[in-house]
C-alpha cells in the first residue's frame, strides 16, 4: 500500500497556521509514513511558522481584497491566476490523497484547484462568522469542519460537521498544576489572581485599561499578570510591582492559566477554544478591528449561553468596574461562568477533524 500525502493550506495569521499543524501532527501519528505539504502565502508568516513545526511549505503570490480603494486590489486579479495556475502544478506534482484547508488567502487557490481535480477536500473554520475563502470553497469541498453551532447559515448544512478547534494538549488537565503555576510566577496564595492577554503584539485598548484599572485591582486586593504584547512592551515594563507582573510574552501558557481565578482576553476563534477548555471566568473584550467583526460574534457565541461576560471596547469606561467587581464579590457567578464555560470545551476536536478526513480517504478508494 503505498504512503499517504496531505496537502494543507491556512495562514495570514497564527489562527489559521496552528489548526493547520495540529492536523497534520494527528495525520503523522496515524500514518507515521506519509509525505505532507505545506501551501502558504509568500510573504506571510506561515512561511516561517511551518518549517519551524518540521514540514515543507511552497509559497503562491495572493493576498486579500484590501477594503479601501487600493493599488493592491489592481493586482488582485493576476494575483489569483497566478496563484491558481500554480496551485495546479504543485498539485499535480505532488499527487496528494487529500487536501486540507483552514482558511486564509492561499487555500482558496489551492482547495479550489484541488476539488476541480476530484481530490477529497476538507475545510475547518475556526470562527463563529465564516471568512471569505470557507464560503467561496464551501460548494467545491466534501467535508466543513466548524467550531460553532450554528454555522448552517453559512455553509451547506449536510457538510458541516460540528468538532470544535483545535488546541493546545498542554491546556488538558491544567488543575493539577495550580501550585506548579504558583510556584512558577512566584504568587501570592492568599490573594485571588486576574490574568490579562491581548495576544503576542498585544492590545492597545486593554493594556489602558490595566494601566488606568491598576488602583481598582489594588482596593479590591487582586494580583495580576500582565501580558502586554510586544508592542507595548516599553510602555508598560515599569509599570510592574509586588501585585503587578508585567510580561511581554507568557511561554508557559499552561501555568498561566493554571494559576489565574480571572482572565481578561480578547476574542480570536483559537483563545476562545483555549479558554472553554480552561474553563475560567472570563471576561471578552473584542477586537473591533478585524474582518466582519468576527471577535465581537465568537465574543457573544459564548456570553449568551451565560459562560463569559462581554464588554465592547467602547463600553469599557462606564461599565467594566461595575462588571468586575459584581464578578470578584460573588463566588456564585464565578462558579456558573466556569460550569458553562466548560460545557462549550471540544478537547478532542483534532482528533474529530482527522477522522473526517479518514471517512474522506475511504470513500475515495
Amino acid at each position: 500500500m503505498k504512503n499517504k500525502k496531505f496537502i494543507i493550506s491556512g495562514g495570514g495569521t497564527g489562527g489559521h497556521i496552528y489548526p493547520a499543524i495540529a492536523i497534520a501532527n494527528e495525520l503523522k501519528t496515524r500514518y507515521p509514513d506519509a509525505e505532507f505539504l505545506f501551501v502558504g502565502a509568500e510573504d506571510r508568516m506561515e512561511m516561517e511558522k511551518v518549517p519551524q513545526a518540521g514540514y515543507k511549505i511552497k509559497g503562491l503570490w495572493i493576498s486579500g481584497l484590501q477594503r479601501s480603494l487600493s493599488l493592491q486590489n489592481l493586482a488582485f486579479p493576476l494575483k489569483l491566476v497566478s496563484s491558481l495556475m500554480k496551485s495546479k502544478s504543485i498539485l499535480k506534482t505532488f499527487k496528494p490523497d487529500a487536501a486540507i484547508g483552514t482558511g486564509g488567502y492561499a487555500s482558496a487557490p489551492l482547495l479550489r484547484m484541488a476539488a476541480k481535480q476530484n481530490i477529497p477536500c476538507l475545510i475547518q473554520e475556526q470562527n463563529s462568522h465564516a471568512g471569505i475563502t470557507n464560503k467561496w470553497l464551501s460548494s467545491k469541498v466534501q467535508k466543513i469542519c466548524v467550531a460553532y453551532e450554528g454555522m448552517e447559515n453559512f455553509f451547506p448544512s449536510d457538510k458541516v460537521k460540528l468538532t470544535g478547534n483545535p488546541v493546545r494538549q498542554d491546556l488538558l488537565d491544567i488543575s493539577l498544576k495550580r501550585e506548579e503555576a504558583l510556584t512558577f510566577f512566584k504568587l501570592n496564595r492568599d490573594k485571588k489572581t486576574l490574568l490579562v492577554l491581548g495576544g503576542s503584539l498585544g492590545a492597545r485598548r486593554i493594556n489602558q485599561l490595566i494601566e488606568k484599572s491598576l488602583p481598582f485591582f489594588e482596593r479590591i486586593n487582586l494580583q495580576v499578570i500582565w501580558q502586554c504584547g510586544k508592542f507595548y512592551e516599553e510602555t508598560y515594563k515599569n509599570k510592574g510591582n509586588e501585585n503587578v507582573q508585567v510580561h511581554t510574552f507568557l511561554n508557559r501558557m499552561d501555568l498561566a492559566y493554571a494559576a489565574s481565578d480571572f482572565i481578561i482576553s480578547r476574542a480570536g476563534a483559537l483563545s476562545v477554544s483555549e479558554l472553554c477548555l480552561v474553563g475560567k471566568p472570563v471576561v471578552f473584550i473584542p477586537s473591533p478591528n478585524v474582518a466582519e467583526d468576527h471577535q465581537t460574534k465568537n465574543a457573544l457565541a459564548i456570553s449568551e449561553k451565560n459562560a463569559a461576560i462581554l464588554i465592547k471596547e467602547n463600553e469599557l469606561d462606564t461599565n467594566f468596574e461595575k462588571e468586575f467587581s459584581d464578578l470578584f464579590s460573588s463566588i456564585e457567578k464565578q462558579e456558573m461562568l466556569s460550569k458553562n464555560i466548560l460545557a462549550l470545551a471540544k478537547p478532542n476536536a483534532t482528533i474529530e477533524i482527522v477522522e473526517e478526513i479518514e471517512k474522506l480517504l475511504k470513500n475515495n478508494n
